[in-house]
């Protein structure tokens, strides 16, 4: 069996993505996984049989990511030292990144497969064309499957709705950029309406919105690591949040997601699950923008009222029953 190399160096949400290739992947090639420390719990529950190799690449920092007399270059150079005593035959990303690029080619794999951008196809042996760039972003993981003979597919429902006791809404009100977050007053306004038409719901969030949680009468759960949140996960028949990681992980775990969306464009980030819904963000003309707002308040998504986001719910909520 070859051995692939696979890289992907950003968040939990861009991995999970991932996770139908990693998945196909690792049942024909001895598949070494290069990320962020986080990919070691994930690859536990979602592909086991692959190999992680912890990084955190500094160009995927918020700050500081230009200044490269603070790079780890020690820790880059053993990184590589280790990827090359594996032997790849094959390093791959999904990326249009030429530094993803420059580190398949440093791992001494004969045959190296990627998206180029900015004269990166010099460092690959096949260069893949662009994906539309409407697609969604797991539609570059199935390029990169079909040039690999794979077959991605959407990741199978865990549950089943039936009884009311078994429903579960889980909301998580976090996100890693702030103009990605809905107001926290509105999900606690959604949760009572949930409850109201027969969900009980339970609340996740991040370590800086516990205290905002507390004074609204809750008590929010904060997974301290991503084995928790994995776990909590598991439990929920509805995933209903922002933009971001957990919606991802939960799409990847099998469990019907709904996302409020805010800067970004749904059809670049939509949870990868034959039933996930969404409400869009408000429309602006500086759309999509990323983690970064041009107003001191992201509109996009704060003009979304709970009325609004429940009225999208309520017919998705039943559709799964």
């Amino acid at each position: 069996m070859k051995t692939l190399l696979i890289t992907e160096f950003w968040g939990i949400g861009d991995l999970a993505i991932g996770s139908a290739f990693l998945q196909a992947a690792s049942q024909q090639f001895h598949t070494t996984l290069l990320a962020k420390p986080h990919a070691v719990e994930l690859a536990k529950e979602l592909c086991p049989q692959i190999t992680v190799l912890p990084f955190i690449a500094p160009w995927t920092q918020f700050t500081g990511k230009y200044q490269l007399r603070r790079w780890p270059w020690q820790t880059l150079q053993t990184i590589l030292r280790q990827i090359r005593q594996q032997k790849p035959h094959i390093a791959a990303s999904a990326r249009r990144d030429p530094r993803d690029h420059l580190i398949l080619r440093l791992s001494g794999a004969p045959r190296r497969i990627g998206f180029p951008r900015l004269g990166s196809q010099l460092l690959l042996t096949e260069p893949l064309s662009q994906v539309h760039p409407d697609a969604p972003r797991a539609a570059q993981w199935k390029s990169l499957g079909r040039a690999l003979g794979l077959s991605l597919r959407h990741s199978t429902p865990r549950v089943r709705l039936g009884q009311s006791s078994q429903r579960l809404a889980l909301l998580h009100s976090g996100a890693a950029q702030p103009v990605r977050v809905w107001p926290i007053p509105r999900y606690d306004q959604l949760a009572a309406r949930l409850q109201h038409i027969g969900w009980p719901t339970q609340i996740l969030c991040d370590p800086n919105q516990r205290k905002e949680w507390k004074s609204l009468g809750h008590s929010a759960h904060c997974p301290v690591n991503l084995a928790e949140l994995i776990r909590r996960l598991k439990n929920a028949t509805a995933f209903i949040g922002n933009d971001s990681g957990p919606g991802h992980l939960a799409a990847a775990l099998g469990i019907p997601t709904f996302t409020i969306f805010g800067p970004q464009r749904p059809q670049w980030f939509l949870p990868n699950h034959p039933q996930a819904a969404y409400i869009e963000g408000k429309p602006c003309p500086h759309k999509p923008c990323f983690d970064y707002c041009r107003f001191l308040q992201p509109h996009c998504i704060l003009n979304n009222s709970t009325a609004e986001v429940f009225q999208k719910i309520q017919p998705w909520l039943q559709q799964l029953r």
